[in-house]
């Protein structure tokens, strides 16, 4: 086979990233023209596909390692799209030999730049700025970075930071990644200053940067969690021009404390331990100071009594920072008074237990967890301070103290991983125990008005294999069509005229649904249970029934 005739990117791969769909209408698109190739070398491709509206396709890798990404909002929904694929299927037909003519047209373009002067060149690049605003934006913050006095400067930058994070009414998904591009952009320029003789401006446009981002919070759809990035880059601005400005140590310790315990966005959490070196001594000192005072106000809580949270202490923030200097301090003790201090939860107790755990305090440690069980035993138990207890509880050869506090849960309680436990603990006779008891309440709609002791004993007898039993309950009871589904994949060659049905109603859901790809697959396992004369005639009434639906009809 010759170099032109090889592939670049493998088609199998192509179709299992974008689907079927996505791949054919991507294949169309390829078949009608509608793909210019802009820039092709070795590490990647970049091409303009043209639709609807033009969109810039960029694509790395080759074989089955393919990456890449598109301008288009399919792409940000669900990934790899239809551009993405006519790219891909263009640069495969050009043949390797693409690569050295698209070398060649960068080269052309290379020495034409050249050979116009700088005048031509300045003229060239401000007319593609004046009809890109992005591209505007930056050079006007590049050129303040080297001509603007600091006052200027600041000025700048400050309205650059406003102009990107503004957000209008709402950013919605689509329009989400480009607002933050923007963003990133204004920081990226303050980010040059930090650590330069203006990190006394990057130490102000980063606070504003940061109050900017978060009041941009209620009005942008941020799924994907962009604003986070965002803080996270203009906090390491912050610290950078923290560390060359060196700020007055006291005062720069109140203006982190304030900020760390006072954010709800949790901007500057963490920030003792990320400016200690900065803070030095005297500003850690006036941080502790604060710390103590404020935690001295902190009511102590314990059990039930704890749970009622009035919200107005931020908790969680000063013990962080409390425990950061009992750390420094080597202070074991005081690090388990700080936990000790706020019990108003199981989570609490577990979180006790295990520091002591971690410490090699395994009494201490048992005794909190347990303590913690007792606090809440009214309440839905907390299965990793339960099952904490009784991995301890077992260490110490106590089983039998640890299959009562798993009888305890599961009486209360019952769930399949308390039911794994109990049969780990106990062994066969506590399995058949717990299973006595969940089927003692079977139609019982007073011990089991939902319904959970019925789902929770066919997974039970699935767990140990059980299926004939497991079958006998849901031929007689109502289980959750999820359950079912996994009794069906778990036995559907033992048991087909059951599973057979199953995938009948299946079938129809899906095909009534539009999701013709997953009524296929269900099709083809049909296959697998039965002669190939029965399932022939069900595909064939299902065409007869459903022949309105061509793509269904396609796909069967």
């Amino acid at each position: 086979m010759s170099s032109a005739n090889r592939t670049r990117f493998d088609i199998a791969t192509l179709r299992e990233l974008a689907g079927d769909r996505t791949f054919a209408r991507g294949e169309a698109y390829f078949r009608d023209g509608s793909v210019h190739l802009l820039s092709l070398s070795s590490r990647r491709v970049v091409a303009e596909v043209w639709g609807t509206e033009d969109y810039r396709t960029v694509l790395t890798g080759r074989g089955a390692d393919i990456d890449g990404e598109c301008s288009c909002p399919a792409f940000e929904e669900q990934g790899f799209c239809k551009h993405m694929v006519a790219a891909a299927l263009a640069v495969d037909a050009a043949g390797d030999g693409a690569e050295g003519e698209a070398d060649a047209v960068i080269s052309r373009i290379r020495e034409h730049l050249k050979a116009r002067t700088m005048d031509q060149l300045v003229d060239m690049i401000l007319g593609l700025a004046e009809e890109d605003a992005d591209m505007f934006r930056k050079l006007d913050m590049d050129s303040a970075l080297v001509h603007a006095d600091d006052v200027t400067l600041e000025k700048r930058l400050r309205k650059a930071i406003d102009a990107a994070t503004r957000t209008g009414t709402h950013v919605d998904y689509r329009a989400a990644q480009g607002w933050t591009a923007g963003v990133e952009a204004a920081l990226d320029a303050v980010s040059e200053l930090a650590s330069g003789p203006r990190a006394n401006v990057a130490l102000r446009l980063a606070e504003h940067a940061i109050e900017r981002i978060r009041a941009a919070l209620e009005s942008i759809d941020d799924s994907d969690g962009y604003l986070g990035t965002l803080i996270g880059q203009a906090r390491a601005i912050h610290l950078a021009a923290a560390e060359a400005v060196r700020p007055e140590p006291v005062a720069l310790a109140r203006s982190l404390f304030k900020r760390e315990i006072e954010d709800d966005f949790e901007a500057f959490v963490g920030a003792v331990r990320d400016y200690a070196d900065v803070l030095g001594d005297e500003g850690l000192a006036e941080y502790r100071r604060l710390a103590e005072a404020a935690w001295k106000k902190v009511p102590a809580r314990s059990g039930r009594a704890g749970a009622a949270e009035d919200g107005s202490f931020p908790v969680h923030q000063l013990m962080d920072i409390l425990d950061f200097f009992a750390e420094r301090d080597g202070n074991i003790e005081a690090r388990i008074a700080l936990r000790k201090k706020r019990l108003s939860s199981a989570w609490d107790y577990l979180q006790l237990a295990e520091f002591c755990l971690s410490q090699g305090r395994h009494e201490e440690a048992l005794r909190h967890a347990e303590e913690g069980l007792w606090q809440f035993e009214d309440d839905r138990p907390e299965e990793r301070l339960l099952f904490f207890v009784v991995r301890q509880l077992t260490k110490a050869r106590r089983k039998a103290d640890a299959e009562a506090h798993l009888w305890r849960a599961f009486q209360k309680a019952p769930s399949l991983e308390i039911y794994k436990q109990l049969r780990s603990t106990g062994g066969e006779p506590a399995a058949a125990r717990a299973l006595a008891w969940l089927e003692s309440r079977l139609g019982d709609s007073k011990r089991d008005p939902w319904g959970a002791c019925t789902k929770l004993v066919v997974e039970v007898l699935m767990q140990e294999k059980r299926f004939d039993a497991a079958w006998s309950i849901v031929r007689k009871r109502e289980v959750s069509e999820h359950v079912k589904q996994r009794l069906v994949a778990a036995t559907d060659v033992e048991f087909p005229r059951e599973a057979l049905e199953f995938y009948r109603a299946q079938v129809e859901r899906f095909a009534n649904a539009s999701a013709y790809s997953e009524a296929v697959k269900v099709i083809a396992r049909m296959a697998k249970l039965r002669s190939a004369g029965e399932q022939a005639a069900f595909v064939a009434n299902l065409k007869l029934r459903h022949g309105r639906k061509r793509n269904f009809m396609k796909l069967l």
